[in-house]
Order: structure tokens, then sequence, then C-alpha cells
């Protein structure tokens, strides 16, 4: 179906169906009206296997309507955006010009999904290069402040672990060859589109990366650990060019990865607590050293 955006007598022109709603917008384009869930230029929304999408054309899903405006604002590319009926006249008009829209009733979109589309706006981007560390790091820069996560496993946590480093003015994140993807849906959703902001660097050989920040670049690298003899946050002074490494969900950072770092700081635990959850500690970690200028 097309909708006529140009026309106030939108409901007497042959292009729109009669029980169609009328919208009014500055300039027109085209509505791709969507009826069937086997629809396939719908693939991408339909049976949301995250892998294949990164695999099969570098894509990534966009979902809510603030995670999917942020991508609009980005350097990222939109490939097409899926709205509910109800979210047309809001949405559409902000959509960029090359993306395409398709608009479905809510029951067609749950089906779609499998899931209920509470929101009713989402989006397919495209990934663009993999960055690495000589395209986003400047060796001549005055500070850096790096946040490194070897091998986090969670996608809930590295979304909150993007945007708590954005929040507190991270210059980028590295991620090592063993952590989820940054731009699985649910990771992208917790980032609340921060990851579309901050830099994020995915290392194939972390050991070789980490050895080049301390030798090439002058970074400090800072192991965050449970260990009553490491230093403790609360005095904790540092460098203008550091790291931060934080640790999985179940172990920690590994001997391997902490043997690389120059230092080992912690949070001193009371109640027989055992570890913070890592979102947690690094919000910590990050406003602590923030305060430093």
């Amino acid at each position: 179906m097309k909708y006529c955006f140009l026309c106030a007598l939108c409901a007497l022109c042959a292009l729109c169906d009669s029980v169609a709603p009328v919208y009014f917008f500055l300039m027109s384009r085209e509505i791709i009206q969507v009826h069937s869930i086997d629809d396939p230029r719908l693939a991408p929304y339909r049976a949301l296997k995250e892998r294949d999408l990164a695999r099969e054309g570098g894509r990534f899903i966009a979902e809510g309507e603030q995670v999917v405006r942020r991508l609009f604002a980005s350097n990222f590319k939109a490939e097409s955006v899926l709205l509910s009926e109800r979210r047309v006249e809001e949405i559409a008009p902000i959509v960029p010009e090359d993306v395409i829209v398709y608009v479905a009733s809510d029951a067609v979109i749950e089906k779609i999904l499998g899931f209920r589309f509470h929101s009713g706006v989402m989006a397919v981007g495209l990934r663009g290069r993999t960055k690495t560390l000589d395209d986003v790091l400047p060796k001549e820069a005055e500070k850096l402040r790096l946040v490194i996560c070897p091998d986090t496993a969670n996608t809930e946590n590295l979304g909150g672990m993007i945007r708590i480093a954005a929040a507190f003015g991270a210059d980028a994140m590295i991620l090592g060859p063993q952590c989820c993807d940054p731009f699985f849906r649910q990771s992208v959703r917790v980032s609340m589109g921060t990851a579309f902001r901050l830099p994020l660097i995915q290392s194939a050989d972390l050991s070789r990366d980490l050895g080049r920040l301390r030798d090439e670049w002058n970074v400090e690298l800072i192991a965050t650990v449970l260990d009553e003899s490491a230093e403790m946050l609360v005095t904790a002074k540092i460098s203008d060019r550091w790291a931060l490494l934080f640790g999985n969900e179940a172990q920690g950072l590994s001997k391997e990865v902490v043997e690389w770092c120059d230092r080992r700081i912690t949070i001193p635990m009371k109640l027989g607590t055992d570890s913070l959850n890592v979102m947690v500690a690094a919000g910590v970690f990050l406003y602590h050293f923030s305060q430093q200028g």
C-alpha cells in the first residue's frame, strides 16, 4: 500500500485504501504495508537469529523508540524500519529518506517476531567495518580512558557496561574474542543506543593488543579484582592514560590477563559479600576515576 502524504484530500485519493489512516507530512514517501507473516522482505525481523543476522549481511536489530532514534542520529546506517500502525504518524517523519519503512498491525508483527511488540518501533542496522586499535585510538592523545572486557558472556551485562562506560566518559571499549556480541539485540537495547556512539573495538588477539596498548599508547593496564592484597579503590590514583579490565560473571579475570596488567585494584566487601555484578562494579570504578579529572 502507498499513502500519499501531500494530498489534503487523501481520503479520496486512488492511491490510498479506504480504511487506511490519513497521515499528513511535509514530504511524501512510500510506506510498505505488510499483511503476511511470510513476507520475505521482513526476513531480518522474523525469528531473530542474531548470529545469522551478523553473518549474512552484517546486520543488527535496534528495538524501541529511543534506541532507533539514536541509530538515526549515529554514523551507523539503518537499512529498514518496522512500525506498528499506531506509531506511523509519530515515527515515519523522522526516518531518513533512504530508509525503507514497513508498517503492519500489532497482531501481524507479534506473529512475525514471536513476542509482543510493545514499543511498536524496530529497525535493522548495518554494522559496518570492524574497528581496530589503530582506527580508534590516537597515539598523540593527551588522555585515554578505556574499558576492556576480555570475556563478558552475558548480553545484558555487556549492554549495561557499554552504557556505563559511555556515561562516565570512556574513549572506547575493547572486547576480547570470547566476549558476546555487542550488537546482539539485547545488548543494544540495554545500552540504550550508546553502542552507536561509544567506539567498540573487537580484538582478535587480546594479549597482543594489551601489549600494544602498554608499549605503543603508554596505557596503564589496571585489573579489577577480588583480592584483599590489591590496592583499595578509595585511595587509588591513576595516570592520564589508563584501561580498566573487568572479568566475566563467573570467574573474573583470568590469571593470564591479570599478569598482563600493571596494577590490581579492588573494592572492599562487607557482610560476607563475595562480589558485585560487573555492571555495578564498573559504575563504581569509573565514577571514582572520573572524579580525578
